[in-house]
């Protein structure tokens, strides 16, 4: 078992507008992204499960041709918003990274 972390290359959040977050898992060869792929441990599922969301609130998607996976969620705060404590949506990817991949 490894964690994700120690197997991409870049995991990272993002602001994909005011009201989502955007996830980027992106790995450096084709063997370790196949690898995460067809382990099924990194899933709309899953990522719902560590953001506290139903998954058809997560938008889930294989990139293959990047040798990414993506995501996208609603952000607990409209960006701006008094209670919103990461403006720019960069430190929302911290639960992902010890997600163990066989």
């Amino acid at each position: 078992m490894s964690r994700l972390a120690e197997l991409a290359r870049l995991i990272r959040s993002k602001n994909a507008g005011p009201f989502e977050l955007t996830f980027d898992v992106m790995f450096d060869d084709a063997a370790t992204y196949e690898r995460v792929k067809a382990s099924g441990a990194l899933t709309r599922e899953v990522i719902a499960q560590r953001y506290r969301l139903p998954p058809g609130d997560v938008k889930f998607f294989f990139c293959d041709n990047a040798l990414a996976i993506k995501a996208s969620i609603p952000r607990p705060f409209a960006q701006g918003d008094l209670l919103d404590a990461d403006g720019h949506g960069g430190q929302q990817y911290a639960p992902l990274m010890d997600i163990e991949i066989p």
